[in-house]
């Protein structure tokens, strides 16, 4: 019945909104939480992508003032410059890494138990950075991200490309790959979510090409659906992150990986779940 679809893709906006700028990895939840709701196969995977529209335009609204300042000082003030040469610049590893490699990555990795590997490995990296943080006796060398340089930039775009791997998590990948190059906790995480602006949109878009536009009345209806719940959620989750920052580290969310991932490992390991 339809009335089932249009509740899996409430669910799984949920699932998008809370996790897409949390380090815990959005596409791991979504492969999870899809083989649970045996939502799978090629509308699911549109569906995956397309819903991250709901995220943009929620990083869009809450950084709408700062993307207006961008446009408008494009070509006279040399702070806004600096930020969009920059996203530009951590966006392109991406771009053209994720061309060559996405159909190799989709065939072997895009299933529970490679998700379920990459968020346990991704929690105990996020423990031994934060370790490693708290031993610090400097400040970081980047506080703010309109601070940092092109350099800066790229090496956050390569990192970024770890992220290709589902369950590493995109922004976990920039915001803790941040930390170990010298970014605050602020810069880090504002740049993630500066940059997840050109590279979630190219990636909705490459699927909505690939798979093309001719949906139906129902799937455009799910997929609006989706995107909404994601962009209300998504809202809340930034505002969350931003706020929890200025006073804990990361380290609740790399046990949560671990943990999450352990059940899921677990449950297949003994069998009680067949993924």
């Amino acid at each position: 019945m339809d009335w089932i679809l249009y509740l899996k893709a409430v669910i799984l906006g949920i699932v998008e909104g809370l996790t897409e700028f949390l380090p815990v990895s959005s596409t791991g939840h979504l492969i999870v939480a899809g083989s649970l709701l045996d939502y799978t196969g090629q509308e699911a995977d549109t569906f995956y992508i397309a819903i991250q529209a709901g995220a943009i335009f929620a990083v869009c609204w809450h950084y709408r003032q700062r993307l207006i300042d961008i446009c408008l000082g494009l070509f006279s003030d040399k702070v806004q410059q600096r930020l969009a040469i920059n996203t530009i610049v951590a966006f392109l590893p991406a771009a053209g890494i994720g061309v060559l490699v996405a159909s190799y990555i989709k065939k072997w990795l895009f299933n529970p138990i490679a998700v379920a590997t990459a968020l346990v490995v991704g929690g105990v990296i996020i423990l031994i950075v934060e370790y490693f943080q708290d031993k610090k006796t400097y400040k970081p060398r980047v506080e703010t991200m309109d601070d940092m340089s092109w350099k800066d930039a790229l090496r956050v775009g390569f990192l970024q490309c770890l992220a290709m791997i589902p369950g590493t998590s995109r922004s976990g990948a920039t915001i803790i790959g941040g930390l170990c190059i010298g970014l605050s906790r602020k810069a880090a995480t504002e740049f993630s979510f500066f940059l997840a602006i050109p590279t979630m949109f190219g990636a909705s878009l490459l699927k909505l090409l690939k798979f093309g536009f001719g949906f139906t009345g129902t799937e455009v209806l799910i997929l609006v659906i989706g995107m909404v719940v994601a962009f209300v959620v998504s809202i809340l989750a930034i505002k969350f992150l931003m706020g929890y920052i200025k006073k804990h580290d990361f380290k609740a969310f790399g046990w949560y990986r671990i943990f999450f991932g352990g059940v899921i490992l677990l449950t297949w390991w003994t069998g009680l779940v067949q993924w």
